[in-house]
């Protein structure tokens, strides 16, 4: 398996980025790759484990080992078809997921990880250069239809593995454009959309249709879907966010993180404003910004406001700030819980842990936030007495997550039976709703989570359905 001893003659080196003052003025991505001496070290470095923990720590188990040897041969396209087998789109994933299978690689016990995240961008990236990623058309048809409501990467999966199978897949997407979260969620910054683009005319070759600006519920009723279609797969996300429920966060100035992100991106891809904000613009020039919410959301609106010339940003987190390094003994090979700092927080942000929201602060906007800092004593949050301070604020992004799927429209209609949890009720080896011949996957069935969960959930769905379809299926799970 690649250079035995590679693990040890050769450090870990990831990627690198463009200075935070060069890459503010711009929405381009940043990141510069390795080249491939560089990519054939680091590939070098995989020991050969006897259990390989990245394979579980990928949610697409992804066979890591076996590709890196492959870069390490210089076996790019042997590499690439490897890589592929288990993950659809591994320029998404290459580019925005926090890379469990590091955390699980053996190497970081000691800290020095595989740069597993990096090798798969490069292989996946190598291929589009090199022209090898190709229509997989189906050799037959089925004469079987499917819709997939919902073009997030739950959705593309699912329609893609569908489409292979020979299946006529029509794919109904809410939106002007595919992507979901992908699309309108995930700044250009971290992934710009020709990636989506590209896969969509892959797709279109396939013989999957796209629908866009077709709500279901809405625009197409959910009873014309079943009279049509033999099966229809939901993967519309949960897109239901999480309130602020204090006073004044009925102010003008009191806004949802993807509301912000949703405008700018939707400048980036050259929509003008009108369409780019139908509600009035959004934004963080000249202002002081502060995000309400410590995860991945924020950060994006960290790094949004920077590049439009907030005056001041500080993102709050209720939870207590997180130890710098973890307890490999307790954590490794799982995900553990660490402090992170992304390349938006390096490129300017205050950061607050253990903050508690009390009161937003204005009479017909915002101008300040009431808080208190917060301590956990058996278990339980209390507030620190004396500890109330306001900061300052023009403009007050919620980032604090999504509480489940809407309700409205789609799954009125469908009439699905929900979960504890206000999700979309199925389970993970036939993926089947309480209705039948519908199907759930994603983060509609499991819930605010990774885009890599999404594409897992979508390949395994489609083979359920096609399982269903057909009494049997050669699509992998």
């Amino acid at each position: 398996m690649g250079k035995a001893t590679g693990f040890l003659e050769i450090d870990r080196k990831d990627r690198t980025y463009d200075a935070p003052a060069e890459r503010l003025k711009h929405y381009r991505e940043f990141v510069i790759p390795h080249d491939d001496a560089g990519l054939k070290g680091q590939a070098s470095r995989c020991m050969n484990c006897g259990i390989p923990y990245c394979h579980n720590g990928c949610p697409v188990n992804n066979q890591i080992p076996d590709w890196n040897h492959l870069v390490y041969e210089n076996d790019w396209r042997d590499a690439l078809t490897n890589l592929h087998s288990t993950n659809n789109f591994p320029e998404f994933t290459g580019r925005i997921c926090p890379a469990p299978c590091e955390a699980a690689c053996t190497l970081n016990i000691v800290d020095q990880p595989v740069t597993i995240k990096s090798i798969e961008c490069a292989i996946v990236d190598r291929g589009w250069k090199e022209g090898w990623i190709e229509p997989q058309v189906p050799a037959k048809k089925t004469g079987k239809s499917v819709a997939v409501v919902g073009s997030g990467p739950a959705g593309m999966a699912a329609a893609q593995q569908l489409a292979r199978a020979g299946h006529s897949v029509t794919v109904f997407e809410k939106n002007d454009r595919i992507g979901g979260l992908l699309r309108y969620g995930i700044p250009d910054f971290k992934m710009e959309k020709t990636h989506i683009n590209r896969r969509a005319m892959q797709m279109e070759a396939e013989g999957v249709q796209f629908r866009t600006s077709v709500e279901v519920g809405v625009t197409v009723s959910f009873a014309s879907l079943q009279e049509n279609f033999d099966a229809v797969v939901l993967s519309g996300g949960a897109e239901d966010p999480r309130g602020l429920n204090i006073p004044g966060a009925e102010l003008p100035s009191v806004r949802m993180a993807m509301e912000f992100l949703t405008q700018q991106n939707k400048r980036n891809a050259g929509d003008d404003e009108l369409r780019a904000a139908p509600r009035g613009s959004l934004l963080a020039t000249g202002k002081h910004v502060v995000v309400i919410g410590g995860g991945d959301t924020g950060s994006d609106c960290v790094g949004t406001s920077n590049r439009q010339g907030a005056a001041s940003v500080t993102q709050l987190e209720i939870m207590p700030k997180p130890p710098e390094k973890e307890d490999k003994a307790l954590s490794w090979p799982n995900w553990p819980l660490k402090l992170r700092t992304s390349s938006s927080h390096e490129e300017g942000c205050e950061r607050e842990f253990a903050v508690l929201t009390k009161r937003v602060v204005g009479e017909n906007d915002v101008t300040g936030l009431e808080c208190v800092r917060v301590e956990w004593v058996d278990g339980k949050m209390q507030e620190v007495a004396g500890s109330e301070f306001v900061l300052k604020a023009d403009l007050i992004l919620l980032a604090m997550g999504f509480v489940g799927p809407r309700k409205q429209g789609l799954l009125e209609q469908a009439g699905v039976e929900l979960d504890p949890r206000g999700n979309v009720k199925g389970n993970v080896v036939d993926y089947k709703t309480s209705v039948e011949n519908v199907f759930a996957c994603g983060d509609m069935r499991r819930g605010q989570s990774l885009v890599v969960w999404a594409i897992r959930e979508g390949r395994q769905c489609a083979r359920a359905v096609d399982e269903a379809l057909m009494g049997v299926s050669e699509l992998p799970r």
